[in-house]
Order: C-alpha cells, then sequence, then structure tokens
C-alpha cells in the first residue's frame, strides 16, 4: 500500500468515525470534529503537538473571518425579524403571486429573506407564516414547506455573504460579485426544481393529520405595524448590491482609482454586512419606534445561539487543516491528476460526505473547498 492511498484509507475512516459518532453515540458535532481531527492528525504520522497546532491554525482562520459574519448577519436578521420586515416582504410577495402559486411565492420570500441570516434561523423566522399560509388557502403543509426549505437551503450554500459560500470563495481566490452572480444563475433553478416543482409533485402522496396543535400555535395573525416592502427588500439586500458593486468597479475601474478602492472598501463582506446592519436600526427600527435599548437587547438576545454554529463552522476548518497538513489534500491531488476525476465530482463527493456526517453545509464546504483548491490552484 502506497503512502498515499493510506491516507486516504485513513480519511475515509476519519469521516465514517465522525458519522458514527454524531448519528449513533449522539455525541455533539464540535466535540466530534475535535476528537477525529486530532486522531486523524496522530494516525497520519503528524507529531502530537504538531496536530494540535494544525487544529487550531484552522479554527483560527476560518472564526477570523466567519465570526464577525455569522455575528452580523444574525444581528440583521433579529432586527428584520422584530421590525416585522420579514413578514412584509412574505406578504407582499404571496399578494402578488396569487394563491394558487403561493407555493412559489414562498420560496422566493425564502431566498430573499435567507440571505443575511442562516438556514435554522430563516425557517424559524418564517415557518409561523407557513402555518397561516395553508390555514388561509387551504394548500397542503407540505407543498409550502418543501418550497420554503428548498428556497433557504440553496441560498444558504450558494450565496455570499453566507459564511459557507464565503469560505469557498477565500478558498478558491474566487470573485465576490461573479460567485453571486453564478450562485443566483445555478441557486433559482434548483430551489425551483427542489422547491415548488417537487413539492408539487409529492404533496398529494403525504396524509397530513387534519389539525395541527403547531398549526394552531404558530398559525396565527400578526397585527403589528410593519415597515415598507421596499425599505425592507432594500435593507436585506444591501449587502449583496456592495459585493456586486465592488466586482463591477474592479472590472470597470483602474487599479489607481481612488473611487475604486472606496467601493472595494464598502464592498467587503464584513463591511457591507456592518452597513446593512447600521442602515436597519434606522430603516427598519424607526417604523416600529424601537429604542436603542431594545435594538441593543435584540442584538444581545440573538448572539447566544449562534455559539454553537461558530464553535461546529471553526472545528470544521481545523477538521480541514488537518487534513490538509497531513498530507490528505496533496494524495487527493495526486490520485485525481493520476486518474482524470473530475474535480467538481470529488468536490460535490466530498461536501455530501461531510455533510451527512456533520449536518453543517458550512463544515461541508470548508473541508471540500480546503482539500479540492490545491487540485484547481
Amino acid at each position: 500500500m502506497t503512502p498515499d492511498t493510506r491516507l486516504l484509507l485513513y480519511a475515509l475512516i476519519a469521516v465514517v468515525a465522525l458519522i458514527l459518532l454524531i448519528a449513533r453515540a449522539k455525541l455533539h458535532p464540535f466535540i466530534a470534529l475535535v476528537v477525529v481531527s486530532l486522531a486523524m492528525g496522530l494516525v497520519a504520522g503528524m507529531p502530537p503537538g504538531l496536530a494540535v497546532q494544525s487544529f487550531q491554525t484552522g479554527v483560527g482562520n476560518v472564526l477570523g473571518f466567519i465570526a464577525i459574519v455569522v455575528g452580523l448577519g444574525t444581528m440583521l436578521g433579529k432586527i428584520m425579524a422584530e421590525s416585522g420586515a420579514a413578514n412584509r416582504i412574505a406578504t407582499t410577495l404571496i399578494d402578488l403571486f396569487g394563491e394558487r402559486r403561493v407555493h412559489w411565492a414562498i420560496m422566493f420570500v425564502a431566498f430573499i429573506v435567507g440571505i443575511p441570516v442562516f438556514f435554522q434561523v430563516g425557517f424559524v423566522l418564517l415557518v409561523p407564516l407557513v402555518f397561516t399560509i395553508a390555514r388561509r388557502t387551504g394548500i397542503s403543509l407540505v407543498k409550502i414547506g418543501i418550497s420554503l426549505v428548498a428556497g433557504l437551503s440553496v441560498v444558504h450554500g450558494m450565496l455570499p455573504p453566507h459564511p459557507a459560500a464565503m469560505l469557498a470563495v477565500t478558498a478558491y481566490n474566487a470573485d465576490v460579485g461573479r460567485t453571486i452572480l453564478y450562485g443566483l444563475i445555478v441557486g433559482i433553478p434548483t430551489a425551483s426544481l427542489a422547491g415548488p416543482i417537487y413539492a408539487s409533485w409529492i404533496a398529494p402522496r403525504i396524509p397530513l393529520r387534519a389539525e395541527s396543535p403547531l398549526a394552531r400555535q404558530l398559525g396565527g395573525e400578526s397585527t403589528q405595524a410593519t415597515p415598507g416592502f421596499w425599505v425592507s427588500v432594500i435593507t436585506v439586500l444591501i449587502p449583496v448590491i456592495l459585493m456586486l458593486l465592488a466586482s463591477a468597479a474592479n472590472l470597470a475601474l483602474s487599479a489607481t482609482s481612488r473611487t475604486r478602492v472606496a467601493i472595494n472598501f464598502v464592498g467587503q463582506p464584513v463591511v457591507a454586512l456592518l452597513l446593512a446592519l447600521l442602515f436597519s436600526f434606522w430603516s427598519l427600527g424607526r417604523t416600529r419606534h424601537l429604542t436603542r435599548e431594545q435594538l441593543l437587547k435584540f442584538c444581545n438576545d440573538c448572539l447566544a445561539p449562534t455559539a454553537t454554529i461558530i464553535l461546529v463552522i471553526g472545528a470544521g476548518g481545523g477538521f480541514n487543516q488537518v487534513l490538509v497538513d497531513s498530507g490528505v489534500g496533496r494524495a487527493i491531488a495526486n490520485m485525481v491528476i493520476g486518474s482524470n476525476a473530475s474535480p467538481l465530482i470529488l468536490a460535490w463527493g466530498i461536501a455530501a460526505l461531510i455533510r451527512v456526517a456533520t449536518g453543517s453545509a458550512t463544515v461541508a464546504m470548508t473541508t471540500a473547498a480546503g482539500i479540492v483548491a490545491p487540485i484547481v490552484a
């Protein structure tokens, strides 16, 4: 057995062990990732101290950027929820599409609302709307719910400033604006197929209870005053608009242009999210007459639930770094070059395995990008 083959076998065993620890042993994903990462480094022949240092380096490299993105994005999502902006976007699009195409409306709602927030946050934010729509229109909860999940999943995995997409952009040295453009080109058809189209086929085949206690709990109508539709949409799209402008400036303006430098600054994901959050304090907080104390409370309250997310993402970065430093990335590159295998299929396969193992799309994309990036460099 060659050294490269041995490393690939160790990596496969590590992924299987990760799946078993999380799915069977019910170990927390963060703890499982730490254990498997260190074990992988030791088995691969790394000195114990170097294995720990490699893991710590990976965690630091990821969280140095992602922790800021997660924090700012979560705050923006919280302000949207508390101000009623998310509900305003949803109800306006639903009225525009009409009852017969309401499942298409909810997919686009998820696509827009999901831009600044994590999948879990967007789901909790919008699921009451699913029950309200189902009760009002008589359409199956399955049909509406699958459309919601599809929209959130696609935007979470494909579009910056989501952490998963931003990590991939960094790993491949990609252009953020082009990533957004290509993400939209691929993401909208993907969400349409996996959401409304598939939901229309599967919904009649899944019987549901006539009355759901959860529907009674979450399906109430909101009577609070909400911001206008366009100010809500503009607020949530500010990060995307600024990043697209930065990409356009890189193409249209010279490298020495002060305008290009300024646009590139505000188009940085961290700065773009910060500006959107500060703007939301005025544009959305003003409508509800929210005080500074209330805004501070919302920002504090929303950060606590992100601790687990941040730790798991960081541990995923550590796992990725151990795989790279132990030589697994090089071994995979040698295998792909020797077999003429497609890096696209390889990246998808690795991401799919890690996604199943950890339940985190961000960790999956981090690991896959770290392994495959040297191949396509």
